[in-house]
């Protein structure tokens, strides 16, 4: 990396985060990863609509969107003549998802350390401060 290449990259934040990525950080993504993760031999469609308590078109859509980025993978077949999907995170999928658990790990652990520094912080400077009437 050239000095220039350095100098024009932001470095990153304490609490920047940049391991959150967007795609999963929306409510009904994270929830389909959540509920793949803990199901290793992937989840039917019907499962998943029921655990993640989404619409059938909701529900396609962010399967879809996961399936473009890479973290979903997605199997169609009949069973009893009706179509069955089989939905179940990638092994790529799994470790991006994996990563990013730890990222909110360490959001939870930086706001728990924050709020007793703060804490901390406000008893001392108070202490010298006397009510007046």
């Amino acid at each position: 990396m050239s000095r220039n290449d350095a100098a024009s990259k932001p470095s990153s934040g304490q609490f920047a985060y940049d391991g959150l990525e967007r795609v999963i950080h929306e409510k009904a993504r994270l929830s389909v990863l959540s509920s793949l993760a803990a199901h290793p031999n992937g989840l039917l469609f019907t499962e998943l609509k029921s655990l993640c308590a989404l619409t059938d078109g909701n529900l396609s859509r962010q399967i879809q969107l996961l399936q473009e980025t890479g973290f979903v993978e997605t199997w169609k077949g009949i069973r009893n003549r009706r179509p069955q999907t089989l939905c179940r995170l990638t092994d790529a999928g799994r470790e991006r998802f994996l990563e990013y658990i730890a990222v909110l790990e360490s959001v939870v652990t930086n706001a728990k350390a924050s709020k007793k520094k703060h804490a901390s912080q406000f008893n001392s400077a108070i202490s010298g401060i006397v009510p007046s009437m």
